[in-house]
Formats: structure tokens, sequence, C-alpha cells
């Protein structure tokens, strides 16, 4: 075998799913050099986790390619209970709505996860030179422990293997009930045994010319899954349990009379199971169907045997289930089955040099729709983090909240997950005697509130250093010193709709230059950069202008966070942007009666007329209200929002030190 070639690379990623190439394409837009490989010769051109969440779209929102996922898509408006009468005949007992109204611009939809990797491909050709390196696996990881405190060091090293075609090409065929080949999911299930250690061992006797590498990563990140070789090769361990509940999955066009198909369905039946309905483009659906009679293997770790599960199996109990009614099908897209298990790694990182995100450090059942949600929001709240420390811009130290952020999370969906599942597993009551069965009014309420849970809109981190909680949310108090810096702490009540650690909340403003109407959000695309927004209220009012002049003031100063904290020669908002939303009638006011630093000046391209915002009625689309709507103070106040639209700091607008003194905390200052 030919010398092994040798390379170096910000970030290496193992695993080109939906969590690794959300990693791989919020770096691209950081401009952070990574690698990204793939085990798998092929992207996922059917089936696999489908449901995109509120909080989902806004992130591809501001990556660029929300439109293309909103207009593809199957819309989710409905949810439609049926359960079974006093004679055990299934019937609609209550319609829901299924994304709770004004929580987001967008509501749930539902897409197959290879048009959604295709939107990840598309914007990481667009906009960068990674392309994923698939039929490539590792083989062996290092971590030089001497090494993971030296900002500049290279210290996991990892080697990697290329396959053949046909080795990284999963056997993914079935016969469906009617004759046709299809393409099923098991080789992703937890019912299938890992292949890993298989893989590698046809990689070493792969003859094909160049097949080591050895590189060399500042930070790499584990997406690979449930059976996670990156797991195991740092010793992370996952906690939990499995329940005896095994499901199946169809995506059909479906041949039936059952009324609401095309609406997303909880449907119990009295003895026979339970089925959730959800309606897919193109005409397809997808059932998730309770297997009442498969039997378990002791011998396959507790695992459903699998020769036991097949299309014409999972339909026949689909029928048992749907009873009277009919259901049938001449096309089948895509079948897979899974056991429920519920887990969470014992910790999600080694040295915060090696990262596992997604199905590699917590499952769940698919039911909820947030795997693939859960999982792409880890890398998205890991991207930023590490770009920042890799561009020298950020302390080591703001790595730690990944893991104490997105842990919290993953156990709150477990625990969602596991109420919801057990609900959703259960018999039905017969009546209120009944002990052993699931009381419906408990499971519409477990629904209902699982729907702004499963939304991603509520998550809510926790005091950090890069999260400014108010003191009576567990925040340090101001007046403590440590190393000389003030630790700040927010002031909710200046804007109780705008919640500290939550993400930045969206309703329609006005641009000042030009009366363009914008959601705010969508003016919170994904660069790397921190926000610092101002919100003056009405400068009409004298009061109010001169703060807005002081807050100008502090921020082009000398020790001001703009100053300390950018690096020389690079555009005055690199890392940090500062916008200004005012409460005054728009024609009351122009650009230039704000301070420079909402308005930079550039010999070629003049003034910048982006960053200035008014609260006020548009001429064609309504009155964002956004000063009501989140109960901003009449006297205003200063909000800082990460790169992931987190906002860490609600504060005074008459304290703009306090922005300065809220980055010195984890930003490094920057010399020329």
């Amino acid at each position: 075998m030919a010398i092994p070639s040798e390379s170096k690379v910000d970030v290496l990623i193992i695993g080109a799913g939906p969590a690794g190439l959300m990693m791989a394409t919020a770096l691209a837009k950081c401009g952070v050099h990574a690698r990204i490989v793939d085990k798998r010769g092929t992207k996922v051109f059917n089936g696999q986790a489908d449901g995109l969440q509120c909080r989902t779209l806004e992130i591809f929102d501001s990556l660029g390619f929300g439109h293309r996922a909103w207009d593809e898509s199957n819309h989710l408006l409905e949810i439609c209970l049926w359960n079974p009468n006093d004679k055990g005949v299934i019937r609609r007992s209550d319609r829901i709505p299924d994304t709770i109204p004004g929580i987001s611009r967008f509501q749930e939809v539902v897409l197959h996860q290879g048009r959604i990797e295709r939107f990840f491909l598309d914007t990481l050709e667009d906009c960068s030179d990674v392309r994923v390196e698939r039929g490539v696996m590792p083989s062996s990881l290092e971590v030089d422990e001497s090494l993971v405190e030296d900002a500049d060091a290279y210290p996991v090293k990892v080697h990697l293997r290329h396959l053949t075609e046909e080795e990284a090409t999963p056997k993914q065929t079935a016969t469906s009930a009617n004759g046709t080949s299809v393409q099923d999911g098991l080789f992703r299930s937890n019912l299938a045994k890992d292949d890993t250690e298989e893989l590698i061992q046809k990689a070493r006797l792969n003859e094909k010319a160049n097949t080591e590498e050895i590189v060399h990563a500042k930070y790499l990140l584990g997406a690979d899954g449930a059976h996670s070789w990156t797991r195991k090769q740092i010793g992370v361990h996952l906690q939990g349990d499995s329940t005896d509940y095994i499901w199946g999955v169809l995506d059909i066009v479906p041949i039936t009379d059952f009324p609401d198909i095309r609406m997303r369905c909880a449907i119990h039946s009295a003895s026979c199971g339970s089925i959730m309905v959800i309606p897919r483009e193109n005409k397809l659906v997808r059932l998730y169907i309770q297997l009442t009679t498969t039997e378990k293997l002791s011998e396959e770790g507790g695992r459903a045997d699998r020769s036991k599960i097949n299309p014409q199996v999972i339909l026949e109990a689909a029928q048992r289930i749907f009873a009277p009614y009919k259901i049938g099908y001449r096309k089948l897209d895509w079948w897979t089955a899974y056991q429920i298990g519920q887990r969470v790694g014992t910790c999600f990182s080694k040295s915060e040099r090696v990262f596992l995100a997604g199905d590699a450090v917590h499952t769940h059942s698919p039911k909820a729709g947030q795997g693939m949600n859960v999982s792409m929001q880890d890398t998205f709240n890991l991207a930023w983090k590490v770009a920042s420390v890799v561009k020298g811009h950020a302390d080591r130290s703001i790595l730690k909240t990944y893991e104490a952020e997105r842990k919290k999370i993953a156990q709150d969906l477990i625990a969602f997950d596991r109420k919801f599942s057990r609900l959703f597993s259960g018999r039905p009551a017969k009546d209120v005697m009944d002990a052993e069965g699931i009381s419906m009014e408990e499971f519409k309420d477990a629904f209902q509130k699982g729907n702004l849970f499963a939304s991603g809109t509520a998550v809510d981190y926790e005091d950090s250093l890069i999260v400014a909680k108010p003191k009576d949310e567990g925040a340090v108090d101001s007046s403590d010193e440590s190393g000389g810096k003030r630790r700040v702490v927010s002031d909710q009540s200046l804007a109780p709709g705008i919640p500290v650690g939550q993400r930045m909340p969206s309703v329609k403003v006005l641009n000042q230059s030009d009366a363009r109407p914008w959601h705010f959000q969508e003016r919170l695309p994904s660069t790397g950069r921190w926000r610092v927004v101002v919100l003056p209220g009405d400068i009409t009012q004298p009061a109010q202008a001169a703060k807005l002049a002081e807050v100008g003031q502090a921020f082009d100063g000398e020790s001001s966070f703009l100053h300390r904290f950018t690096p020389p020669g690079r555009p005055k908002d690199d890392v940090f942007e500062v916008l200004a939303m005012h409460h005054a009638p728009r024609h009351s006011v122009t650009i230039f009666d704000f301070p420079q630093v909402f308005r930079n000046f550039s010999d070629t391209d003049g003034w910048d007329y982006s960053k200035i915002f008014a609260d006020d009625q548009s001429y064609h689309e309504g009155h964002g209200k956004f000063y009501e709507t989140f109960g901003v103070s009449p006297r205003g106040c200063i909000v800082i929002l990460r790169p992931d639209q987190h906002v860490s700091y609600v504060g005074p607008l008459d304290d703009p030190g306090a922005v300065t003194d809220f980055f010195s905390g984890f930003m490094k200052a920057q010399v020329a």
C-alpha cells in the first residue's frame, strides 16, 4: 500500500446526513475551511426523516434556502384525532392546529430527506469549494491532549480509508406487495446491525490507489448516526432504554375511503394498535404503524426479528387499525421499521475538540417529528462557536456551552418523547375505571403542549458566558467582579416579549430608507456575525434622541467592542452588525438622524442603507407592531443577538457600556 498522504483542515465532519451537512454549510457561510466525509456512496433519495418544524425553516431561511423547502413541501395545518367510540369503532374526536398560530412565520411541513440534503449540497456549491467525499470512512482517531488548549494546533488525527463503490452502497431493496422493487430504510434502522467494523476490514483490503489518508484537524464533528463510530472512539455511551413497541413505516400513494388521509392524524384503535398519518408531497402519505405481533430475539440484543417485517405485514397491521375504513396501495415508495429507544450520550464532546451531534448522541422515536430537526439544530448551535474560535475572534471557553445547551435539549426531548410514545402506543381506556388504558384527553393535552416544544421556537438556553439571563433567572449579580470585568445581567422588563435565551421572534418592520417591509428575522442571515440591536423608542422625543446619540458615541469609542474585537483592516460590521429599530413615524425622521455607527460610509459605495428600521405601517403588508407585540419599553433598550439568532442580552438604552462588558467575557482583543 502507498504511503498515506497527509493534510490539515480546520474542521473534519464525519457523516453527511442533515446534521453533518448543516455543520458544513454553516461553517462555509462563516468562511471556515472544512471537509465532510461519509461512508455511504450516495445521498438519500427516498424516505428517511422528513418533518420540518418552524424553527428549522427559520434556520433554513437564514442560510438562504428556506423558500425552496417551503415551496416544495407539503404543509401540515391541522391534526385530526381519531379514537374508538363506545362500540370500539374509530371516529374523529377532535381537530387541533398542527402549529400553534402566531409562534412563527412558518408552519410545519414535510419533504423527504433527499431533497433537504440537496438544498444543503447546492448551497455548499454556491458559497464554498466544500464537496461531500463519499465512500470514505475513518479507521482510527487520536487526540493529542497536550495540544488541545493551543488555539493554533491541529490535535485531532484521523486515518481515512476509501471504500469501493460496491462497499459504499447499502443493500436497500425489497419486494412490495404488488411485485415492484422499492427502497427500504432498514440499513439505517435501529433494527439493523452496525456494519462499520465490516466496512473498515473491507477497506483494508482495497487495492485502489491512494486508499488511505491522514488528516490533522483542529476540530472534528461526529454526525455519523445512531451506530456512531466517533462516539465509540471517544468512549461516550448512550444512556436510556428501549421499549417493546415496534413500528413499521410505509410511504405510499394510498387507495382509501378514510376521509382525513390528507390531514395529519393520530389514530388509536380499540385493540389493534395506533397509526400516525403524515400527508406528504406528490400524493404520498407516510404511515407510522404500530406492530403488535412481532417477536423480539434476545440474541439480537433485544432487537426485533427483521426477517418477519416486510411491507405486507405492515400494511395488514394498518388495515386492522383503519377498520372499518379500507386502505391499500399500488405505489410503495419506501418502507422501514424501528423499535422505540430513548437514549442520550453521557457527554457531547472530548476536550472540546471532538464533538458529537444528532443521532450519534441522542435517539428517540420519529413520530414526534423531532429527530432531524434537533440534529440540525445541534450543529447550527455548534458551527458558529467553532467558527468564532477558529477565526480567532472568541476564546475556546465558549465551546463548553455546546454541551451545556444541547444536552439539556436532548434530555427534554427524550422526556417529551417518552411520554408521547407511551400515550400514542398505549391502548385507549374503555372508561374511567380502566387503569391500564390511556386517557384520550391526556393524549390530546400532551399533543397540544408538545406542539410548542416540537416547533423548536421555545428552546431556552440557560445563563452562561454567552447568555446574560436576568438576575431572578439564575444570572450572577452585575455587581460581582471577575478578573476586573463586570458580569452583566439582563433586564427582561424592558422587552418581555424578547426572552433572553430564546430565539429572536419576528414581525414585519420597514426599512427606513426605502419603506420595504421585511420580517425582522430575514435581516439576520447566518454569517457568523453577532447583532447588537438598538431599540431607541420614539426618537422625535428629545430624551430618546439624546440617549441614541450617547449610544452612538459609546459604540464609536476606541474602547468599545467594535474597536477592541474587530480585526484590524476588516469591515466595521465583520464581527458585529449594529442595527436600529425605532418607534417614531417613519416619515418624521431620516437615516441622518441616527449616529454614523448605524449607517457606515464607504468612499466607493456611499452610505449603508440596510441597518435602520422603523416600526410603522407598510403600504401593502400591514403593521408588524414590533414594540407593542414584544412589549418594548418606551424608554427603549439594547438587545444582543447571537449568530444563531438567540437572545444573549436585553438591557437599558442608557447603559451602552454593558455591551462591551458582555463581549469582554469571551471575545479576544484584536491587535494590529
